[in-house]
């Protein structure tokens, strides 16, 4: 990013490597202030509001640039001056203190339009030396911040002649800083040109981080192509930036459009940010190209085996605005790795729990998008005091079995969760305010993506002990169980292969669907590959006698969202208790 400031699709975005402010009037005097108040100018222009008829009344012009520039000198004037001496010693400005309801109008819906902004910062970290951006990282948002609400308040005492008496010291500084810098990694010849995108090495999040993207919904699934799509592809590398991703023990780098910098900020919170000593100099198992601005409407993926590198692609467009084509296709070309690995791909929850009375188990659930498998995970959470003394989630959404020792160990590949806000326990997701990120909370489908263990916890490897299908489909009466526990493997293997579920809204698909091993992330497009891993690993499940069945959720079922989690943990509790 070459130029100071960037706004568009609603968002602003600040390069300090090009323009830091030491004080109030450098903020005022650069060319991101200016920007942002044309900017101002032209969403009240383009909507015909009484703003602009004010400020074309105030100002006599309605030429967009003078009325901005009319606007940057108003306000620095009004930083040491009050409106009234304003009014008797500049003539330009005589009698504006008449107009002093408008004037604080205006600047209020100035305050409302930049805080309404989803607002980032980005630093760009020279190879050689931490340098002096990197010690001012926490620090430079801060006094940015500071400089904003310095200014708001002086402008507005200017104007009304009285300080306020309440102070609220809101978010008006940056949503988001990031770190960025250079690699040199090795890529084929025909991908050197995306070292020139900078990678991201540090994150700062202020929270609570609420953004509205222009989709809440992801279509259909990622289909894989054998023409590799990024062969004569030039993107504008200015535009773009890298999320490495440690997704399990894969490096999957992100890049992606900067419009769609909250996904790539929002994924700091689901997935490992790898080392920057380990990003610099090493090709990563995939990469991702998320944004691509061209007239094909592609999200596909293609496997470069000459050079031992898996490619996703997307294309830009508003109905692709949404986390979920992020998430998913990282998650599709892990499971793909992973498979080429001998591991097997689990769409579903892995926690370790440890009961009151000392027992443990690792539970795994599995299912596709809007199961239960993530809110059997919050009922378990729910039930905690009176069940369970401790508890670990190895996964949220994605995880892998392996065979290590003759033991069928499960794995977990992302450090967060993405939820649905719906499926959430009442209260819950206000407890997690101050470190999550709060997707369309107000729409249909509103997702909260918040931190949920630590990569090591992850990778440590536990002995399966439950592989349970989450049907959240079937309406069970007082005295059905909710657990079902198979007696041979092909009954099991069918269950989990047809992936049948009640479709919840989180995808565009609708009634009772089914999905080749609940898992359209690798597993659909690969199915002859994981036909094997399925048959492998479930032959070594029933060898070892690990309980495989059915877990009915009830997730489905009108006003069961939430008690049909609850009973179906509590039973599976019980069955713990007494092994």
């Amino acid at each position: 990013m070459n130029k100071e400031i960037s706004i568009s699709n609603n968002k602003a975005i600040l390069n300090f490597s090009k323009a830091f402010f030491s004080n109030s009037d450098d903020l005022l005097r650069s060319k991101g202030y200016y920007e942002v108040l044309r900017s101002f100018v032209k969403f009240h222009k383009d909507n015909s509001t009484r703003i602009y008829s004010y400020l074309e009344k105030f100002f006599r012009s309605s030429d967009l640039d003078q009325l901005a520039k009319e606007l940057r000198d108003i306000s620095k004037i009004l930083t040491v001056m009050s409106l009234e001496e304003i009014s008797e010693k500049i003539n330009k400005y005589h009698k504006l203190d008449e107009q002093e309801q408008a004037l604080f109008r205006i600047v209020e819906d100035m305050y409302d339009y930049w805080r309404k902004l989803e607002r980032y910062s980005i630093i760009e970290k020279n190879s050689d030396n931490r340098g002096l951006e990197v010690e001012n990282f926490l620090g430079s948002n801060v006094r940015f911040k500071e400089m904003i609400l310095d200014i708001y308040r002086k402008i507005e005492v200017s104007i009304t002649g009285f300080p306020p008496k309440v102070f609220r010291q809101v978010p008006a500084g940056v949503n988001s800083s990031i770190i960025v810098r250079k690699s040199q990694i090795k890529y084929p010849t025909y991908l050197s040109w995306l070292n020139e995108i900078p990678f991201i090495s540090k994150v700062m999040i202020e929270t609570p981080y609420i953004t509205y993207t222009k989709s809440n919904k992801r279509d259909g699934f990622f289909r894989e192509v054998f023409e590799n799509p990024l062969k004569n592809l030039r993107l504008k590398t200015d535009e773009f930036l890298c999320y490495p991703a440690k997704i399990a023990d894969n490096l999957i780098y992100v890049y992606f459009h900067i419009d769609y910098i909250t996904h790539g900020i929002s994924a700091s919170n689901l997935f490992e940010l790898a080392d920057e000593e380990e990003v610099i100099n090493t090709k990563p198992d995939g990469i991702y190209i998320f944004g691509v601005k061209n007239e094909k409407d592609l999200d596909v993926f293609y496997e470069d085996k000459e050079n031992d590198l898996l490619i996703g692609y997307c294309n830009y467009a508003d109905k692709k605005d949404y986390f979920g084509y992020l998430k998913k296709m990282c998650l599709t070309l892990n499971n793909i790795i992973s498979m080429k690995k001998g591991y097997l791909p689990i769409h579903g929850a892995g926690v370790n729990v440890v009961l009151q009375n000392g027992k443990s188990a690792n539970i795994v659930i599995l299912g596709d998008s809007g199961a239960g498998k993530s809110e059997s995970i919050e009922a378990f959470r729910s039930l905690a005091k009176e069940y369970i003394r401790d508890m670990i989630v190895i996964f949220d959404d994605m995880g892998s079995f392996r065979i290590k020792d003759g033991e069928v160990l499960a794995y977990g590949t992302e450090i967060g969760a993405f939820v649905r806000l719906d499926d959430l326990d009442s209260g819950y997701a206000f407890k997690q305010i101050d470190r999550s990120v709060f997707m369309n909370p107000d729409k249909i489908n509103a997702r909260l993506i918040m931190p949920v263990a630590d990569h090591k916890d992850i990778m440590a490897g536990y002995k399966v002990d439950f592989f349970l299908y989450a049907n959240n489909y079937d309406k069970l009466g007082s005295d059905d169980k909710s657990i079902e526990i198979f007696d041979s493997k092909d009954q099991a293997i069918k269950t989990f292969k047809k992936g049948a579920r009640m479709a919840k809204g989180t995808t565009t698909e609708e009634g009772l669907v089914e999905s080749y091993f609940a898992n359209p992330f690798g597993p659909y497009q690969k199915q002859e590959t994981c036909d094997k891993l399925i048959d492998k690993y479930f032959s070594k499940l029933f060898e070892q006698d690990i309980k495989v069945g059915t877990i009915r959720t009830q997730l489905a079922i009108d006003n069961m969202e939430s008690e049909g989690p609850k009973k179906s943990a509590r039973e599976l509790f019980e069955i713990i208790k007494e092994l």
